[in-house]
Parts: structure tokens; C-alpha cells; sequence
């Protein structure tokens, strides 16, 4: 499956992928706000994570997505964008993502962003997205709002990170389709 943007093409993970997630992912400065991404993270684990993505993807129906962010002009993947927790009867789904440092602050992330939630309210047909974020992870809230999110609260203490084990408070979002419907009206 794929979701094509002007300068992206967001797709199902391939083993082709194995090395530009391990250069994405094995970097502390990335691994750091993620909570099931080790440090380091080896060819083994992007290995392992594709084969469960390939697994996940021929699944009917399909609860979790997890597209490659594939830079057009570049032909590689700098991050991964997805839907996981779908639920078709609640009409919901968490959105995740994360995008290699060498490409922070290029609006490829919001781009991608964007591209995924109007998948899920369009096509998916889902009424509510639900996505989280580290509270020191200043970038990732700042996107997080900036795409429409509403902040809902923070859940205090309640993430483990692997690449650290540090503890971390999670400030929770949402967005509800008929708000954006209006940001695209």
C-alpha cells in the first residue's frame, strides 16, 4: 500500500528498508523519545520490526500500519509514519512517527502527517486519532499541535523508554475527524 505527496512516497516497509532505519534509528538523539525503539538499534532489530510490519500489513483487517517515509528525490526511507490500535468498530487509531535527524526541520514530517491522517478520516473512514508525545519532547508537541491535535492531558510517569530506561510523562492529543474536516474546508 502507498500514499503519494509531492515530495514523498509513504509505503509498507520492505527488507530493502533495513539500512535506512538503522541509520534513522540508531541515534540517540531519534531513539531517545521513542518508547520501543533500543539504543543502539541493530540490523537485527530493523530485521525483526519489517518481518513483523510484513506480518501486520496481510492481516484482515488490518489493525496497524507502519509506512516508510520514502523521500522522492532521494529514493530512501528517512522515517516511518503509522497507525496502530485501529479499530474499526470505536472508529479510532494512535498515530506514531519518527524521522531521521539529517532530515529534522524540512516539514517532511508534517507533510507525512498529513498525508496519514487523511488516510485514516478518508479511507479508513475512522471518526477519532488519538497520538502521543514525550512532555520534553518539545519538536514532536510543537508538530503534534501544529497538525490540529488538541491537547487532552498528561498521563505522569507513565512510559519507559528503551533506549534509556528513563521514565517519562506523556502528554496526550487528539483529533477528531470533523475538526478536520473543518481544517480543510
Amino acid at each position: 500500500m502507498k500514499i503519494e505527496t509531492k515530495r514523498l512516497v509513504i509505503r509498507d516497509l520492505e527488507m530493502k528498508d533495513v539500512n535506512y532505519l538503522v541509520d534513522g534509528c540508531n541515534n540517540l538523539n531519534v531513539s531517545r523519545y521513542l518508547a520501543l525503539v533500543p539504543y543502539p538499534y541493530s540490523e537485527k532489530s530493523a530485521k525483526d520490526f519489517i518481518k513483523t510490519c510484513v506480518k501486520e500489513s496481510k492481516e484482515k483487517p488490518r489493525t496497524k500500519y507502519n509506512f516508510g517515509i520514502e523521500l522522492k528525490e532521494e529514493n530512501r526511507i528517512v522515517g516511518s509514519v503509522g497507525l496502530s490500535k485501529v479499530d474499526y468498530f470505536q472508529g479510532t487509531a494512535t498515530v506514531g512517527y519518527w524521522i531521521n535527524e539529517d532530515y529534522w526541520r524540512r516539514g517532511i514530517m508534517s507533510e507525512a502527517l498529513e498525508a496519514v491522517i487523511n488516510f485514516a478520516f478518508r479511507k479508513l473512514k475512522l471518526r477519532r486519532i488519538n497520538v502521543k508525545a514525550f512532555s520534553e519532547n518539545k519538536a514532536s508537541n510543537s508538530l503534534i499541535k501544529k497538525a490540529g491535535f488538541v491537547y487532552e492531558g498528561t498521563c505522569r510517569k507513565s512510559v519507559k523508554d528503551k533506549a534509556l530506561g528513563k521514565i517519562h510523562d506523556n502528554h496526550i492529543y487528539g483529533m477528531l475527524k470533523d475538526d478536520w474536516n473543518k481544517e480543510i474546508s
